[in-house]
């Protein structure tokens, strides 16, 4: 089992390189086939007050900007993926829905992964439809911290298990970096009694059908003690040096209102470790 089509989202110049080289990464380690893509999302049109009528001029210079990013980021990703043995294509496309647009959907529905990078707070205003394309593409999401410039190898995996629909659905997504790494450890923070399954049996029951697998796994379960699951979380990475979390996606149309009921964005903000999302 593996990841055999990785869709690397290239949002920006500025990660383009970082994206294309982690997605090159897991293709070689899966002998996978990469599709880049880059959408640009066409401004609403400029209007010439008062008798509001489009601006051709300010019409043109807006399709040319976005026609120069996309010819700027195809140019990375090809020349990043000019080496032999790699199966790779390009898709490019421009609406006003962006990432949201029929086309970008359907190709994401297709796909075993979807590779992008955190939000970067220097270049984050052009996100709003990136992540809800990734919130609502229906694919498991690999996000790459914008200061990890290096693909690293996953030794140490981290499950931030709550027992939901969508823990479960991140947890299977992730099987194949499961199954490869060293440690896998089930988290769980304050369990609550459900079921007849005590608080300190949580996660035993994933923790079994993980190690049938092969995974190397172990089961840890805390208290919060005063602090919220992102933090008791965050305090766990740092420990263990963990280089994947592994986590469910949740609620709303925002891809950061996840965790234990979505409480908060401060996890993918601090990502300090490659983090696997699913809903």
């Amino acid at each position: 089992m593996g990841y055999k089509t990785i869709l690397a989202v290239l949002d920006t110049p500025q990660n383009a390189r970082q994206i294309t080289d982690f997605a090159i990464a897991l293709s070689e380690r899966f002998s996978a086939h990469v599709i880049g893509v880059h959408a640009e999302t066409l401004a609403a049109v400029p209007l010439i007050a008062p008798m509001e009528i489009p601006d051709p001029a300010a019409v043109q210079v807006l399709q040319e900007a976005a026609q120069k990013e996309t010819a700027e980021v195809e140019k990375i990703f090809k020349q990043q993926t000019a080496r032999e043995g790699l199966s790779t294509e390009w898709r490019s496309f421009m609406s006003s829905a962006g990432y949201s647009s029929a086309s970008v959907m359907e190709t994401a529905h297709a796909v075993d992964l979807i590779v992008a990078s955190q939000s970067d707070p220097a270049h984050a205003d052009h996100r709003a439809d990136l992540e809800t394309f990734l919130f609502d593409s229906g694919r498991p999401m690999l996000l790459i911290p914008y200061t990890m410039k290096v693909p690293q190898p996953i030794k140490r995996v981290l499950i931030a298990w709550n027992g939901s629909r969508e823990a479960a659905r991140a947890t299977f997504d992730a099987m194949p970096f499961l199954k490869g790494a060293d440690t896998v450890e089930v988290f769980c923070v304050d369990p609550t009694d459900r079921g007849g399954q005590t608080p300190e049996m949580a996660g035993a029951e994933i923790a079994a059908t993980l190690a049938r697998h092969g995974a190397r796994v172990t089961l840890t379960t805390r208290e919060a003690a005063g602090t919220s699951a992102a933090i008791a979380i965050e305090n766990r990475l740092a420990e263990n040096s963990i280089d994947l979390l592994v986590m469910g996606g949740y609620g709303h149309s925002r891809w950061w209102e996840m965790l234990f009921g979505g409480v908060t964005r401060n996890l993918l903000d601090s990502m300090t470790a490659l983090t696997l999302l699913s809903r």
